[in-house]
C-alpha cells in the first residue's frame, strides 16, 4: 500500500479567528484528538452578514469565541457538513445566541447501530434541510450543497464559487484519511463521493480538521487507491483465514496506537461490509454476555 503524503504540522491559534482567504475566516476549537486531528475548524463565510459552518462539538468557549470574534457582525445561517459530535452540537447552542436558522441534509440516520457507532449526535434536527445541489445565499456569498455519503449517509460538502473553494468536511483531510462507521457509513459509497469531487473545478479545499487542500484532485485519487488497496489486503486475509475483526487489525494495523484500535476496526468492518456487498465474504454473528463477535468467511 503506497503512503500518501499527509501533512500535520497545523498548530491553530485556538479560539481566535483568522482569515484564510478573502471571504473566509476559520477559528479551530480546542478538541484535538486521534479523531479530530488539531481540532474542529469552525468556518466563516462573509462579512458583516455570515455563515457559520460545522460550530463544532459543545463546548460554550468555543462557541463564546466565535461570537466574540464576530463582534459586531451577524450571524444569518449556521449550517453543518453531517452529525458527528465534534460538528453539529454547538449548532445548538450558538442558535439560541444568534437565533439564526440551522441548515443541513438532515438528523442522523435512524440506524440499529448498537455501540459499533459512536460520536453521533441523535438529538440534531436543523430547520431547514438542503439538498443536492440546493444554492444556501447571504448577502455577500453562495453556498452550493454537494451531497457526499460515505463517512456518514448525511454528509455534506459546499462549494463557493466567489472564493473557488470547496469546505469538504470529513470527506477530505490533508492530516488522515477519515473513519467509515457502519453501518451508517459506506466505503462503495465513499468512494464514489470522491470520484464526484474529483470532478469539481475548486481549486482548494477547505476540511473541518487541518490544513486547506490545495491540489484535491491528487489527495482524492490517492484516498480512492488507499480504499481499494485496503480491501484487497482484507481480502487476502480473509482468504488466509484470518476472519475477525480483531486478528485482521492486528495484521492490518499494526503500528498504530491503542487509542486508534475502535476506529481501525471500525473501518475494516467497513471493508467487509463492501466486500460482503460484492458477493466475495459472508459473516456470521455470534452474540456473547459481553458485547457482539464479528466472524467472516470467504
Amino acid at each position: 500500500m503506497e503512503a500518501i503524503d499527509f501533512q500535520t504540522d497545523f498548530s491553530p491559534r485556538y479560539g481566535e479567528l483568522v482569515e484564510v482567504a478573502p471571504g473566509i475566516r476559520r477559528i479551530v476549537a480546542n478538541n484535538p484528538g486521534p479523531f479530530t486531528g488539531p481540532g474542529t475548524g469552525t468556518y466563516i463565510v462573509g462579512n458583516g452578514e455570515v455563515a457559520v459552518i460545522d460550530p463544532g462539538p459543545m463546548m460554550p468557549e468555543h462557541v463564546e469565541a466565535i461570537l466574540s470574534g464576530l463582534k459586531g457582525e451577524h450571524v444569518s445561517h449556521i449550517i453543518v457538513t453531517h452529525t458527528h459530535t465534534d460538528h453539529s452540537p454547538a449548532s445548538r447552542l450558538l442558535q439560541q445566541k444568534t437565533g439564526a436558522g440551522i441548515f443541513a441534509f438532515g438528523p442522523h440516520a435512524d440506524l440499529d447501530a448498537g455501540a459499533l457507532e459512536g460520536g453521533v449526535d441523535r438529538d440534531f434536527k436543523p430547520d431547514f434541510t438542503v439538498v443536492d445541489s440546493e444554492v444556501i445565499e447571504g448577502k455577500d456569498w453562495q453556498l452550493q450543497a454537494i451531497h457526499t455519503p460515505g463517512h456518514c449517509s448525511n454528509h455534506l460538502c459546499f462549494a463557493i464559487s466567489e472564493a473557488d473553494a470547496l469546505f469538504c468536511g470529513d470527506q477530505l483531510m490533508a492530516w488522515a484519511t477519515p473513519v467509515i462507521l457502519p453501518p451508517d457509513g459506506s466505503i462503495a459509497d465513499y468512494i464514489n463521493s470522491l470520484k464526484h469531487l474529483s470532478t469539481r473545478a475548486e481549486s482548494t479545499f477547505y476540511p473541518t480538521h487541518g490544513l486547506p487542500i490545495e491540489n484535491p484532485k491528487k489527495l482524492i485519487a490517492a484516498f480512492i487507491q488507499h480504499r481499494l488497496d485496503r480491501i484487497e489486503q482484507v481480502k487476502g486475509a480473509l482468504s488466509q483465514g484470518v476472519n475477525t475483526l480483531t486478528n485482521l487489525r492486528k495484521l492490518l494495523y499494526k503500528d498504530i496506537p491503542s487509542s486508534l484500535y475502535a476506529g481501525a476496526e471500525l473501518s475494516l468492518l467497513a471493508s467487509l461490509e463492501y466486500l460482503e456487498h460484492q458477493g466475495l465474504a459472508a459473516k456470521t454473528v455470534e452474540p456473547s454476555s459481553q458485547s457482539q463477535q464479528w466472524q467472516w468467511i470467504v
